[in-house]
């Protein structure tokens, strides 16, 4: 597996197009590899994701083969002043262990699924801050890793000092992304986690690094990024 970080030109038209749709800039990051022989199964799925940090916007791309994102470039970076860098995966995924700590983020399409007659069910997007919680909390337990509570001392109702358990995950970028694909219309509704985290399967942690967490991931969904904060143990 490779992990490559792209930073994108906003100033550009073509960064602006595939910013604005899900759907270009998955067709953009799956053209930067070159099509497999007949018959012959892919390693693994691709992930992509769009972080944005003040002015800078930056592609992040997962994948079992190492990309060429020459097209992206030419599309939406700074083709004369450089590329993208990519790195090996699997020295992080050795790294991982029961019981490591790590800062991560990741944007996800927090959904549930919900019985609509006697055979059919419907895919209904989470929409308040608690109920995307809940999801991911859900979601960490076949994910190999528990979300990280440190005491904070907070003012309960009559103004005295009390120590709380608070979980260390912060929701933001809630929003729907509206883009065409094909003669039809996609509305994704997304939310973007920042968090701390400990692994309790190192198995099962390794995994989703690679899979991803939640639906849409064709759509920059899923991807978890992760950073070490102590000493595994």
């Amino acid at each position: 597996m490779f992990f490559t970080r792209m930073a994108l030109n906003g100033a550009r038209r073509g960064a602006g197009r595939l910013l604005a749709s899900p759907q270009l800039m998955h067709a953009a990051v799956l053209a930067s590899f070159p099509p497999r022989p007949e018959g012959e199964a892919s390693e693994g799925r691709v992930l992509w994701r769009v972080d944005v940090d003040g002015p800078h916007r930056w592609l992040y791309v997962l994948s079992p083969e190492r990309p060429d994102l020459t097209a992206v470039v030419e599309q939406a970076g700074w083709p004369l002043a450089g590329t993208w860098e990519t790195k090996p995966y699997d020295s992080l995924l050795d790294r991982v262990r029961l019981g490591g700590e790590y800062r991560f983020a990741l944007v996800a399409n927090p959904v549930r699924d919900v019985r609509v007659g006697q055979r059919r069910s419907k895919r209904l997007p989470h929409v308040t801050v608690a109920q995307q919680e809940q999801w991911l909390r859900e979601k960490s337990v076949r994910a190999g890793f528990e979300l990280l509570a440190t005491d904070r001392e907070v003012l309960d109702a009559a103004g005295a000092v009390r120590v709380d358990r608070v979980e260390e995950l912060a929701v933001s970028e809630r929003r729907d992304r509206v883009f065409r694909r094909g003669d039809g219309k996609v509305t994704l509704r997304t939310a973007r986690f920042d968090g701390l985290l400990r692994v309790t399967d190192a198995d099962a942690f390794r995994r989703v690094l690679c899979s991803g967490i939640g639906p849409a991931k064709g759509y920059g969904c899923g991807l978890l990024t992760v950073q070490r904060i102590a000493a595994d143990a």
